[in-house]
């Protein structure tokens, strides 16, 4: 086959052999190709040269397990932190309790509980080599299975922390500090902001322990000694703002935290009721509010169980 071209500027007639349009149709179908690799495929630096890189085959990979593993670990870190405060409040009412045996709790809400040895039981370490019987329907452990465990411990962290908390009030109501027990509500306004317990924190968006509760108002309202006692505090302090720290004897002391003006000074005696500082907007806070803890021996108590006592 040949091709003629014919142009007024040419003087004859060219053509082209069958071997030489092959050609040039070949160039034009791989052109597209070289270019297409040369654009598209990565190439590797000289100091990349000879080692496989893997960054192309985990960004696509959805069913990443590393994430799985992470985000079960926060869980399960979050479950330890709770379990370690239980242990920190088992030991505190063995303190308040003595030799008295306590009764087994209640299950009001039909939620699972805890089962905790009898104090005078005998103590023996379990091993993992005393277990056995027959294999019967035995199947590998989901990752379904693995949240609904979680989700059951941590409901049932959460039941015993309550229970733990009541029982905790009982017994400091039946004590010898029931007379010094702060009672009163620190401000005119109820806690409508956090309370006490796990929440989102504000300002990191992560999980953590508020230790006492967040009466919103307005900024300059006043704020109420909860209980009779000596000021052993009145200063600023980073995350608390300008705060009061009232003690009423027998390492029970409050603490008003996040104040704009403090009205008393270390030593200074109160009176149940006693105007203390104003509600302010200092230290680690969102906006006014009055930041109110109940401590014993320095452990953060629920303050909810003791408003509701009575004055």
């Amino acid at each position: 086959m040949n091709i003629i071209f014919i142009s007024n500027s040419m003087a004859k007639a060219k053509t082209l052999s069958v071997f030489q349009v092959s050609a040039i149709v070949l160039a034009l179908l791989v052109l597209p190709v070289l270019l297409t690799l040369v654009l598209i495929v990565p190439q590797d630096t000289p100091a990349q040269q000879g080692v496989k890189s893997s960054k192309l085959r985990f960004s696509f990979n959805i069913g990443d397990p590393q994430k799985h593993l992470d985000a079960y670990a926060v869980q399960m870190g979050e479950l330890q932190a709770r379990i370690m405060r239980l242990d920190a409040q088992s030991e505190r009412l063995a303190k308040l309790a003595g030799e008295k045996k306590t009764a087994a709790p209640i299950n009001k809400s039909n939620a699972p509980i805890l089962n905790a040895p009898s104090p005078n039981a005998p103590v023996s370490k379990p091993s993992a080599a005393n277990r056995g019987g027959p294999l019967v329907l035995s199947s590998p452990y989901t990752e379904l299975d693995l949240q609904k465990h979680i989700a059951e411990l941590t409901a049932r962290v959460e039941f015993e922390t309550e229970y733990l908390s009541e029982l905790e009030a009982t017994l400091l109501q039946q004590s010898m500090l029931k007379g010094v027990l702060p009672n009163r509500s620190p401000i005119r306004a109820a806690f409508n902001s956090s309370s006490y317990g796990w929440r989102i924190d504000p300002f990191n968006g992560n999980k953590a322990f508020h230790e006492g509760l967040d009466f919103s108002a307005n900024a300059g309202a006043p704020i109420f000694a909860a209980a009779g006692g000596i000021v052993s505090a009145a200063e600023t302090m980073p995350d608390y703002g300008k705060i009061v720290i009232v003690s009423h004897g027998s390492g029970l002391e409050t603490r008003y935290a996040h104040t704009s003006k403090i009205l008393v000074k270390v030593g200074d005696r109160v009176e149940k009721g006693q105007v203390v500082a104003l509600v302010g907007n200092t230290g680690r806070s969102t906006g006014p509010h009055l930041h109110y803890e109940i401590r014993l021996n320095g452990n953060a108590l629920d303050p909810r169980k003791y408003l509701n006592a009575r004055n």
